[in-house]
């Protein structure tokens, strides 16, 4: 098996009190460099990223989820990636899992990885509230329909992307809020990339979400209207040939 160069980006938004634990948690023999995308936080997360060995990218403004994304990605790209883990900034998603999550991308054996909740079959017993994880299952039902997939979770943040995955796909046009993760699916879906999942722990604190359920669940709604839309050739979309 070749060597593949690993780079960890970790969206970060006003994540001071979480960020730290995040870093020391995550298994050093895992990854070749981390690059940390402030986005436009108001609290001391730049302060506490600079104590560390990392690359800091810093956005003035907040672009939002999918925005820290896009620039994180660019980043790892140039950087010489071969693999690409997103890691978020709050711990949710277990960091110690790395290594097994982006296993099948350097055994070949996948392009694109997905860390889900579902196939560890505990999220309720860590801590998802009940409307969120009944909203999560109606999505993935109804997302699964549409785009003719059988994934057991659309919406886990823990993903491992292979570089032909980025580089085939044009996630710079998606959106910069958190419905950037089911468009870049879908567009992996159109390539025929390779899409594997692993089941992986998750755990919910008191950390902040900056997600509103109402409104994610009406944006999903709309991906996949202009999915079908694109596929009927009624309006073809960009980000999507």
């Amino acid at each position: 098996m070749l060597l593949m160069k690993t780079i960890i980006v970790i969206p970060a938004y006003n994540a001071e009190k979480t960020i730290e634990s995040v870093f020391k948690r995550i298994p050093k023999n895992s990854y070749d460099e981390i690059i940390v995308v402030n986005d436009g936080s108001k609290d001391k997360t730049s302060e506490i990223v600079k104590k560390y060995n990392v690359k800091l990218v810093e956005h003035k403004k907040n672009r939002g989820y999918g925005g820290a994304q896009k620039t994180g990605f660019k980043e790892a790209l140039k950087d010489g990636a071969d693999i690409i883990a997103l890691v978020h900034a709050d711990g949710q998603y277990a960091p110690e899992e790395l290594p097994k999550i982006k296993k099948p991308i350097e055994n070949g054996n996948a392009d694109v990885v997905l860390g889900s909740r579902v196939l560890h079959g505990k999220m309720l017993a860590g801590g998802m509230p009940l409307i969120r994880y009944i909203g999560n299952r109606f999505l993935t039902f109804l997302e699964n329909l549409v785009l003719n997939m059988d994934i057991s979770e659309y919406h886990t943040g823990y993903r491992v992307y292979s570089r032909k995955a980025l580089e085939s796909v044009r996630f710079d046009l998606n959106s910069d809020k958190y419905e950037f993760d089911s468009e870049i699916l879908i567009q992996c879906k159109l390539k025929n990339l390779r899409i594997k999942e692993v089941p992986t722990p998750t755990r919910y604190g008191e950390e902040t979400s900056y997600l509103n359920p109402l409104t994610y669940g009406f944006r999903i709604l709309k991906i996949l209207i202009n999915y079908v839309a694109h596929r009927l050739h009624i309006r073809r979309d960009t980000k999507y040939l």
